[in-house]
């Protein structure tokens, strides 16, 4: 990757072609996504702004979450993380993204660094490549505060580099290295649960790589750098009322009420909507039909990526050649327990666009996915393959050039869209400016609207969450519930036209129109003289 040339009592590092490159290209992925996080897109909404109020309130040492307000299974380190800058400038889309900017950065370099070692420099430069594209589905994922993926994907990465590293026998400091996997596997836990596959198989990486090392002190280390990482977790379930500790209520988002979809249903939205879209292939609103080819190659390339990791574990010549094999194993049988996790939920089927997120983590696997398909076009091009090894290895080349478009043309798709999502954004931040601008500090509104109100506002204005009834909502945090329940004089901040707005004026009758303070970006905020709880 690099060398060290001595100049005038100087060490330079210079790096080769393949190096050099995918610095390029990493450094334009970084800057693509530095732009977007200053311009505030993908757009916020009130989920991410949970987090966000929850980083101000670590900042003044209100609050200690360990799981997002209102569940016990996702956790807020992106909170812990952004609680120092929003502590320091304040509520702002923006400081509130930058620590996931630098973890994407760090993802970027540790994909490098093992795709590197375990497969070639040049397919190292092509998976970066693709990484520093981003559609809005796969920048979403990786720029917005919703808990869990952006964190996971570099620890699972660094996880399995540390286990690589001491199978080769690389590493001076051993007992340090178990202990820091072990940290970064419980940190990861605490994040997000739907990493757990890629933790188990970066798990038998190690055991295999370095049975020795977890003997006597290193494992000592190893276990205690897991508790450490995971014992804010193990805190709160301990706490936690029955029926609402972590597993239960995983078990609980799962499943929905309801028939079962059919499993050709699952499939269908679980590998082809899921996977293109997850994999940044296809464009926010859906896949078209011509765009559904990778889900259906995804299976086929996990199964020829299996097949070529056992025939290199079969023939290594060395211990080093062994544990590569079985880290490229562990990538494509994370993929696949990823997959089937998935595709046994109903949500697969049921909402395939608003799900797809959950398959973000498969980037981990994309360079054991892709080895197939390199191998047979790098062989074709040494030229001394015969007719048929060419045949298969110019498709090859032409399904990674594919791959490489299909992932351009998205990201420009989403790049084109992006006036309309900026304009969105500045129409919430106007709400935010009109509901100030009319003296209200307490008002209702519904969930999508809330906390990004609250956030906008620095919590100058809190809201209470109603439903299209104007009964309780989804109030993550209840104490603003509380305090909008103490109000005297509430305010109502509604879509124009939704149903809660047409029970709101139902209840206030020909005094409605009188009550209306402010419209801005197809809202009505109401002010009337007395409250309006329906609930009591």
């Amino acid at each position: 990757m690099s060398t060290a040339v001595q100049h005038r009592g100087w060490w330079h590092p210079t790096l080769d072609r393949p190096a050099l490159v995918a610095l390029l290209l990493g450094a334009a992925g970084v800057g693509y996504r530095l732009v977007l996080t200053l311009l505030t897109l993908p757009g916020s909404n009130s989920d991410e702004a949970t987090f966000g109020l929850a980083a101000l309130h670590i900042a003044a040492g209100r609050e200690r979450p360990v799981f997002l307000y209102g569940q016990h299974y996702m956790g807020v380190l992106e909170s812990y993380l952004a609680a120092p800058l929003v502590g320091w400038a304040g509520p702002s889309w923006p400081v509130l993204r930058l620590p996931l900017l630098v973890l994407y950065a760090v993802f970027l370099w540790l994909a490098y660094r093992l795709t590197r070692r375990l497969y070639s420099p040049w397919l190292a430069t092509f998976v970066v490549g693709l990484l520093a594209l981003g559609s809005e589905r796969v920048v979403r994922d990786q720029l917005t505060v919703v808990g869990g993926r952006p964190e996971v994907k570099p620890a699972v990465l660094a996880m399995l580099l540390i286990a690589v590293a001491l199978g080769e026998r690389r590493v001076r400091h051993r007992w340090l290295a178990t202990g820091v996997f072990g940290l970064l596997a419980g940190l990861a836990l605490w994040s997000d649960w739907l990493i757990v596959p890629y933790l188990a198989v970066a798990g038998i990486v190690l055991l295999w790589a370095a049975p020795r090392d977890l003997i006597g002190w290193p494992g000592v280390l190893l276990i205690a750098g897991f508790v450490v990482g995971v014992a804010p977790m193990i805190k709160d379930n301990l706490d936690a009322p029955p029926g609402q500790d972590s597993l239960s209520v995983f078990r609980q988002i799962s499943t929905k009420a309801g028939a079962a979809p059919s499993w050709s249903d699952r499939v269908h939205g679980g590998l082809l909507e899921g996977v293109p879209l997850a994999g940044g292939l296809c464009r926010a609103a859906g896949c078209a039909r011509w765009q559904e080819w990778f889900g259906l190659l995804y299976p086929v390339l996990l199964v020829a990526a299996a097949v070529l990791g056992l025939v290199a574990l079969r023939r290594a010549a060395d211990a080093a050649g062994r544990v590569r094999a079985v880290a490229h194993l562990a990538l494509v049988v994370g993929a696949v327990l990823t997959l089937l996790g998935y595709v046994r939920s109903p949500l697969a089927a049921t909402d395939p666009l608003g799900n797809a997120r959950y398959l973000s983590v498969l980037q981990i696997s994309l360079p054991a996915v892709l080895w197939p398909l390199w191998l047979a076009a790098a062989r074709a091009w040494r030229g001394t393959a015969g007719v048929a090894a060419r045949v298969g290895g110019a498709v090859a080349g032409l399904v990674l050039a594919a791959v490489a478009a299909a992932t351009v043309a998205a990201t420009v798709a989403f790049v084109a869209d992006a006036p309309s999502v900026r304009a969105e954004e500045r129409q919430t931040r106007e709400l935010a400016d009109a509901v100030r601008g009319a003296g209200l500090h307490e008002v209702y509104g519904d969930y999508w609207t809330c906390n990004r109100l609250i956030f906008n506002t620095g919590e100058a204005v809190v809201c209470g969450v109603l439903d299209g009834n104007l009964t309780p909502g989804q109030n993550r945090y209840p104490a603003y519930w509380r305090q909008v329940g103490r109000a005297a004089r509430p305010g109502y901040v509604l879509k124009a036209g939704s149903s809660a707005e047409r029970t709101l004026r139902w209840w206030l009758g020909d005094g409605a129109d009188a009550a209306v303070v402010a419209e801005v970006g197809g809202y009505r905020v109401y002010h009337p003289e007395s409250a309006v709880r329906p609930w009591r």
